[in-house]
């Protein structure tokens, strides 16, 4: 039951949901993505409220969900849409351990910043792509 909580408040997360974020972390919960690493429900808050000044229209679709009542992954898309009105998607992978009330008191999200992001930057994306194709193993594709 806490893990479909979970999904279904990752899902639906929106201003007024992160304005309840101690129902979903504990107090002292650590969170650490590319760009962040926070421990505090006040701090996980703040990364998402600030979410929701950067882009438009977050949104998250889980689409898997495997654990106990312990440790969870989740794998999921992040999509929104940029000032210019595009959107991009970012898929990604969470590892959640949970305390014995089933809120998230560990959360660390896995994503490649590179391919989902920098890549898509109008003047870095190209030194990115080249060195990615540089990269490449014989015989795949470039």
């Amino acid at each position: 039951p806490a893990l479909a909580a979970i999904a279904r408040y990752f899902e639906t997360i929106s201003p007024a949901s992160v304005a309840r974020i101690g129902e979903i972390y504990t107090d002292d919960a650590w969170f650490k993505d590319p760009f962040n690493e926070v421990t505090g429900s006040p701090a996980i808050g703040r990364i998402f409220g600030h979410m929701f000044e950067q882009v438009e229209a977050p949104r998250f679709v889980v689409h898997d969900c495997v654990g106990d009542a312990n440790d969870a992954f989740l794998t999921w898309d992040f999509s929104f849409r940029r000032a210019g009105g595009e959107t991009l998607v970012i898929r990604g992978a969470s590892h959640l351990r949970l305390a014995p009330d089933g809120r998230i008191r560990w959360h660390r999200d896995y994503w490649d910043t590179s391919e989902e992001l920098y890549a898509r930057l109008p003047l870095i994306g190209g030194l990115f792509r080249w060195l990615r194709r540089r990269g490449a193993a014989p015989g795949e594709p470039r």
